[in-house]
């Protein structure tokens, strides 16, 4: 099973590619809470990496369902969405699949909400 949603943008900056994303994101009711990036790491621990940005994204309405369904789902949120740069000039979209990540909490009615997650996630990815 895979475990991320994904689309890959031809011929766009990494700028680009940010800025599309985090629109997308906003239009199917997610925030994004955490920033990690290339600057981030080399700061952090003075790594050099490609271009590189993880989100943290949330929404709100939802993962508050999640909480009522299973307390301490919490520790499994937010939803990330990661960019890469990947064969020059080209920038790799990357969202957790949901369903993929809810898999080790028995909990149906948490599995339904989390295909409702997927389903907006996916509807992001598909529009950037």
């Amino acid at each position: 099973m895979t475990y991320t949603l994904d689309r890959t943008l031809w011929a766009t900056s990494f700028d680009d590619a940010v800025g599309r994303t985090k629109a997308a994101l906003i239009k199917h009711g997610f925030g994004v809470l955490t920033e990690i990036d290339k600057a981030t790491m080399k700061r952090k621990i003075d790594a050099d990496i490609d271009d590189y940005l993880i989100l943290g994204a949330c929404n709100p309405r939802m993962a508050f369902e999640a909480m009522k369904l299973e307390p301490k789902v919490g520790a499994m949120l937010p939803c990330n969405v990661i960019l890469r740069g990947v064969d020059g000039g080209n920038v790799m979209v990357s969202a957790i699949d949901p369903v993929a990540s809810m898999q080790s909490i028995d909990n149906e009615m948490l599995t339904s909400l989390a295909v409702r997650v997927r389903s907006m996630l996916a509807q992001a990815v598909a529009e950037i």
